[in-house]
């Protein structure tokens, strides 16, 4: 039997492989149950509905990939190499299915305040990284901080407009805009 304090981490677990594998619309309660091989009535009693469990496997994925990108971006290594370690995620997050879960419930949260709220703030953890690595940045180049809002938003932009692309099998001029990226950072290490 599972002890208490791993019920909420058996339905996390279950669902996010559902998730992945089914999307949103093949998940109920009783299909969650059965993922995680136990009783339907616990889905409500520790999450309160299937969404709230949803978004909750969303911020435990979130966060576990917000954790990984701040180690990543604390190195003592320049920028350029920090940024070729973070477009390389790209393609190990798409396979670990983090980009689907994001477009599922993203679409259920249009039409959600509450579900919003939670969704903004996923979009926040990851502008506090961005924010965090290009404030950075921009000291090691000397480059004016004013342009770090700019520069966040752009790639919040085009990362989650190439994984939606990715998703349904389009990659024409990603690697044309990575290489660009690239190219923009040599730039302003040249010049620092």
């Amino acid at each position: 039997m599972v002890t208490k304090p791993d019920i909420k981490t058996t339905f996390l677990d279950a669902a996010e492989r559902l998730l992945i594998e089914e999307g949103r619309r093949g998940i109920s309660t009783r299909r969650l149950a059965r993922e995680a091989g136990l009783n339907h009535g616990l889905v409500h009693y520790y999450f309160g509905s299937v969404e709230n469990l949803m978004l909750a496997v969303f911020e435990r994925f979130t966060d576990r990939l917000v954790e990984r990108q701040r180690v990543m971006y604390a190195a003592d290594v320049p920028f350029l190499e920090k940024w070729r370690t973070a477009m390389g995620y790209m393609e190990e997050d798409l396979a670990a299915g983090y980009p689907k879960i994001w477009a599922e419930l993203q679409a259920a949260a249009m039409n959600d305040p509450e579900l919003q709220r939670r969704f903004s703030s996923v979009y926040a953890k990851w502008r506090s990284v961005l924010t965090d690595a290009f404030s950075s940045a921009a000291r090691e180049y000397g480059v004016s901080d004013a342009a770090v809002p700019a520069l966040v938003t752009l790639v919040m932009t085009f990362t989650v407009g190439m994984f939606n692309e990715r998703l349904v099998g389009v990659d024409t001029g990603h690697a044309e805009l990575l290489a660009w990226f690239e190219g923009a950072i040599r730039g302003m290490e040249t010049a620092a």
